[in-house]
């Protein structure tokens, strides 16, 4: 039996992080998911890939309760959704936003924001230690104290992911993570979710190709207009999207309303 044979066998036994079953989700009149499944198991590394406007980012909202779900069920970490669920134990990454807000807010502070929570209004002790550990482990932590809105747009995206890393969260949820950023990040961030991965964390992670985090992922699910039309070893991309020619700048809408289905990425099983 292969490693990653035993891998998959052994994420099999083991109870779901995230369980989502019959999913649909309706939003301004048009069905964006329909009936959709997914299980990602304890510790496991899945890609979910599929063209502009096929569904993804409402699908990885609609797990983490940013949208609601018309009917199905959605359970994360063994609790259903809703408030009863361990939120610190979580971490998410929405699609690329800016870290910038009106509060002149610098890296750090904007990354210590993830330590609070619901259930907790007050840094742990430990906080500053985290926040530099979270900062460096994306290459930021020599621009700890600036401001954000000094920083990059692909500076304020790794520090969106740090504020998620800072939970040193079982489940680790991201739209898009390495969208904009340069290659060194992206191997960076590689290297982060590796290290993540080796500790058992659960990683579900929106793409619109593997890149640089193609050694870590196993299994993809890849949907196509709001349905899972695969689910199982990374599926390889056509000529057109993986030769070293193509544009990799995608807009980001998941509203089939505005994106015509044929754009974006097209999957070859």
């Amino acid at each position: 039996m292969t490693a990653a044979t035993t891998q998959a066998a052994t994420a099999a036994e083991r109870t779901p992080a995230v369980a989502a079953h019959d999913v649909r989700v309706v939003l301004g009149g048009s069905t964006i998911l329909r009936g959709v499944d997914l299980e990602v198991a304890e510790g496991e590394i899945v890609a979910l890939l599929g063209a502009n406007g096929s569904g993804k980012s409402t699908l990885v909202r609609a797990l983490v309760g940013a949208v609601p779900v018309d009917s199905g069920t959605v359970t994360l970490l063994g609790t259903p959704l809703g408030r009863a669920v361990a939120w610190d134990r979580i971490g998410y990454v929405p699609q690329r936003t800016s870290a910038a807000t009106g509060v002149p807010a610098t890296a750090a502070e904007v990354v210590a924001s993830g330590l609070l929570h619901g259930r907790r209004l007050r840094p742990p002790r430990d906080a500053h230690r985290r926040v530099h550990d979270a900062l460096d482990s994306l290459g930021l932590d020599h621009h700890a104290d600036r401001p954000v809105r000094e920083l990059s747009g692909g500076q304020q995206q790794r520090v969106l992911i740090a504020r998620a890393l800072v939970r040193e969260p079982d489940l680790l949820v991201l739209d898009e993570p390495v969208a904009g950023v340069d290659l060194p990040s992206q191997q960076a961030f590689a290297t982060t979710l590796a290290g993540l991965a080796d500790r058992g964390t659960t990683v579900l992670v929106v793409l619109h190709e593997l890149g640089a985090l193609a050694p870590l992922v196993r299994r993809a699910v890849v949907l196509r207009h709001g349905a899972v039309v695969h689910d199982g070893a990374p599926p390889r991309p056509t000529h057109e999207h993986g030769g070293d020619e193509h544009d990799h700048v995608h807009p980001h809408d998941d509203d089939p309303a505005m994106t015509p289905p044929t754009t974006g990425l097209r999957w070859e099983p």
